[in-house]
C-alpha cells in the first residue's frame, strides 16, 4: 500500500467505514457487532497508514436524538479503546436526515465529538457531504445559502476540523432528506453551485472526494474532469 501511494501520489488516504455499522444502536445484537466492526476498520486504517476514517453517525431508532448521541459517543470510545495513532483521524460524516438517521444537523455532529473526545485516543474531525447537506436543508446551490452553511459550520464543527468533503450532486430537492447522489451538474446543486463550493476561499484546500454514480463506463472520469474544469486553482496551475 505504501508503494502504491508513493507511486500515485495518493494523499490523503481516506477510508469509509462499512455502511452497516451503527454506533448509535442500543440493540443488544447490532450494537456489539457495530463496535467490533468499527474497531476492525480503525485497526486496518492504522496499519496501512491512512489519514482519515469516515463513519456515519447511525440510526437513532427507539431513542431521542440526545440519548442516541450519547450512545454513539460511548460505542465509539469502546471501539477505539487502547488504540493510538499519530496519523489517523476519525471523521464524523453529516447525513441527509432520512428516517431515524442522526447527524443531518451540524450541531449533532459537534455534540457527538464533544462527548466522545475525552474517551477516544484517536483524533476526531468531520467530513461534510454536499448531497447530504443539501438534502438536509442547507442550500449549497445558491451563494447566500453556501455562505450561511459556512457560517454555521464554522460555529458548530469548526472548518479547520473538516479536512474532507464528499462531493456529490443531489437527486433530491432542498430539504427532501433523500440520500441519492447525482453526477456533478445533473442534480439540484448544479454546476454553478459546485463552482462556488470548489473555489470558496475557506474550502479550496480541502480534499474533495467523489461518490457519484457509475452507471456507464467512464462516468467516474467524467465527474473528475467536471470538478477540475470548475476549479480556478487547477486552472492557475496549468496556465
Amino acid at each position: 500500500m505504501r508503494e502504491v501511494r508513493a507511486r500515485l501520489d495518493l494523499r490523503p488516504l481516506v477510508i469509509h467505514a462499512n455502511y452497516l455499522i451503527n454506533l448509535c444502536s442500543i440493540d443488544p445484537v447490532n450494537r456489539p457487532k457495530s463496535v467490533t466492526a468499527f474497531r476492525g476498520e480503525a485497526e486496518r486504517a492504522i496499519v496501512i497508514g491512512a489519514e482519515y476514517l469516515v463513519v456515519h453517525p447511525g440510526s437513532s431508532k427507539d431513542q431521542t436524538p440526545e440519548s442516541a448521541i450519547e450512545a454513539f459517543s460511548v460505542a465509539l470510545a469502546e471501539a477505539c479503546q487502547g488504540l493510538e495513532s499519530d496519523h489517523l483521524t476519525i471523521l464524523l460524516e453529516n447525513t441527509a436526515g432520512q428516517g431515524n438517521v442522526l447527524g443531518s444537523k451540524l450541531a449533532e455532529l459537534s455534540a457527538m465529538e464533544l462527548l466522545a473526545r475525552p474517551n477516544v485516543g484517536l483524533k476526531i474531525g468531520y467530513c461534510l457531504d454536499t448531497c447530504h447537506s443539501y438534502a438536509a436543508g442547507y442550500d449549497l446551490a445558491t451563494e447566500v445559502g453556501l455562505e450561511a452553511f459556512i457560517v454555521e459550520a464554522e460555529a458548530t464543527v469548526g472548518l479547520a476540523n473538516v479536512p474532507v468533503i464528499h462531493t456529490n450532486d443531489s437527486q433530491g430537492a432542498l430539504g427532501s432528506k433523500l440520500d441519492r447522489h447525482a453526477n456533478i451538474g445533473e442534480g439540484y446543486i448544479g454546476i454553478e453551485g459546485f463552482r462556488r463550493i470548489l473555489n470558496h476561499p475557506v474550502l479550496q484546500q480541502k480534499a474533495f472526494i467523489l461518490e457519484t454514480p457509475i452507471d456507464n463506463e467512464g462516468d467516474d472520469r467524467k465527474n473528475v474532469d467536471a470538478l477540475w474544469s470548475l476549479s480556478t486553482k487547477h486552472a492557475r496551475k496549468n496556465v
